[in-house]
């Protein structure tokens, strides 16, 4: 594709050339560093590099992303929970500048970092805890060399410690209303370890004057835009339009495009394009112009972009986090949005709203994907056995009988509460090909034992939120399941 000038000329949105005599001439002042030179150089490349990788943060709006979660026996007065949607928020305090607290990275297993965008509608009504706009679970492996990105939809209706089940969005304003251990970013924390059973280590937040200006300082980034599309630039009434072609995008359209949600897929378009966004940043940091001008004037970018980053990482863990996003290649980042039809389903909840329920068991695999050395189960995980963690649902099962087989449910049902699964319901039912499962309120341990124990196979599980069920699982027994002798 070629490069297109398409709505935007250099002189009118002041990018830096990349051919002006200038930075020529720190290119050449690099060819010339020796070999000390050049590693004080990649030393702040790694450092520009993570604000790369954390730079979707920008993205939405204002970021904060939190890690692993410490608020064990965490109690919540009935008084404190609000069940509505509602953007009103009590004040923050300090609950948001403390933090959660983190578990230590030991730098040399699979580190995550959790990235949350603000939603900007909420600041501009003047709430004081504003829910998220979006989620996103970055992961790098420093043995294998691998890398992920994870995109988590506001919309995704889950469990939120303390709260019950509620879109994903509100767990950072409940945090902060509720003034509880570690604000915002540590419920928000806890609920995304609970749901994907993975550790969290670090978190940014990064305000959009520094992503802008971030993305201005080195040259702007080159966007490949595949259909055309309208976006909003903060402070500015009328839209830009980009046609589909190739363009070196300013830190002000970049943060507009990477917003946009005005489209056919609407956030989980933006979500992708947030993560287009980080791999052009990345192309960025891999040319030598830009490289020499992070040598030549690192520190006053880190300290200009640093007023406007919160993250709990040191320097030393910015540079090493750095040398490893430079050690994995393009071909081995895996990228994935959290979307239909594959991962979640489009419903109603209780009250009215429409939320994207998950398939919790393609979610798992996804999961284990992407996840799957260092840390790919959460702390309940890694200290219980699968039948108890199947018990702590607490889930109750109906058992069906499709498989023309006299007295094969009832068996199943005494086989099964000996195990120590709670069965509600027994009956017979239509003929099946093989045993399946319906989930009706989202229950990936109990389905987990299921799976494990009778041999349900991946394609016979079926998520059908439905609140108002009697019960929280069915299994319809087929031919292919008999009770162990």
């Amino acid at each position: 594709m070629t490069e297109m000038a398409g709505c935007y000329n250099p002189a009118r949105f002041k990018i830096t050339a990349m051919k002006n005599p200038l930075l020529q001439r720190i290119t050449n002042f690099y060819k010339n560093l020796d070999r000390a030179g050049r590693i004080v150089l990649f030393a702040f490349l790694g450092a520009g590099l993570v604000s790369s990788f954390l730079a979707f943060s920008f993205v939405r709006n204002i970021v904060v992303s939190t890690t692993s979660f410490d608020l064990p026996g965490l109690a919540i007065d009935e008084s404190q929970i609000d069940g509505s949607e509602s953007t009103d928020s009590a004040s923050t305090g300090s609950a948001q500048e403390l933090g959660p607290e983190l578990e230590q990275w030991d730098g040399n297993s699979r580190v995550n970092i959790l990235v949350l965008g603000l939603d900007h509608r909420d600041w501009e009504a003047g709430s004081d805890a504003p829910r998220t706009d979006s989620m996103m679970l970055l992961t790098i492996d420093p043995n294998t060399k691998t890398a992920g990105i994870l995109s988590i939809p506001r919309d995704l209706w889950v469990e939120i410690p303390g709260f019950g089940h509620k879109k994903i969005n509100a767990a950072y304003q409940l945090g902060e209303q509720s003034r509880l251990p570690g604000g915002g970013t540590g419920l928000a924390i806890k609920t995304v370890e609970q749901f994907l059973g993975v550790t969290v280590h670090f978190y940014a937040q990064i305000d959009f004057v520094a992503f802008e200006t971030f993305i201005d300082e080195i040259g702007g980034v080159k966007i490949d835009v595949e259909k055309k599309i309208k976006v909003q630039v903060i402070g500015q009434e009328k839209l830009e339009r980009l046609l589909p072609g190739r363009y070196t995008l300013p830190g002000n359209i970049a943060l507009a495009y990477a917003r946009a949600r005005n489209t056919e897929d609407g956030d989980f378009d933006r979500a992708r394009r947030q993560q287009q966004l980080i791999f052009a940043i990345r192309d960025q940091f891999l040319r030598p112009d830009v490289q020499a001008l992070i040598l030549t004037d690192g520190i006053r970018l880190y300290q200009e972009l640093s007023s406007g980053v919160n993250t709990n990482m040191t320097f030393d863990e910015m540079l090493r986090l750095g040398f490893l996003a430079l050690d994995v290649g393009v071909d081995n980042v895996t990228s994935a949005v959290i979307a239909p039809p594959d991962y979640v389903t489009l419903a109603i909840s209780p009250d009215g709203l429409d939320i994207l329920k998950p398939i919790t068991q393609n979610i798992r695999i996804l999961r284990d994907s992407m996840f799957s050395t260092g840390s790919i189960v959460s702390e309940i995980g890694r200290t219980s056995e699968s039948n108890t963690l199947m018990q702590s649902e607490q889930a109750s099962i109906a058992i069906y009988n499709g498989a023309s087989v006299a007295g094969l449910a009832d068996t199943t049902r005494q086989y099964l509460e000996g195990l120590g699964m709670t069965v509600a319901a027994v009956s017979n039912a239509d003929p099946v090909g093989a045993t399946t499962i319906y989930d009706y309120t989202g229950n990936p341990y109990t389905i987990a034992f299921l799976v494990e124990t009778m041999g349900v196979q991946p394609t016979r599980i079926y998520n059908r939120y439905n609140p108002d069920s009697q019960v929280d699982l069915e299994v319809i027994i087929g031919p292919d399941w008999s009770v162990p002798q």
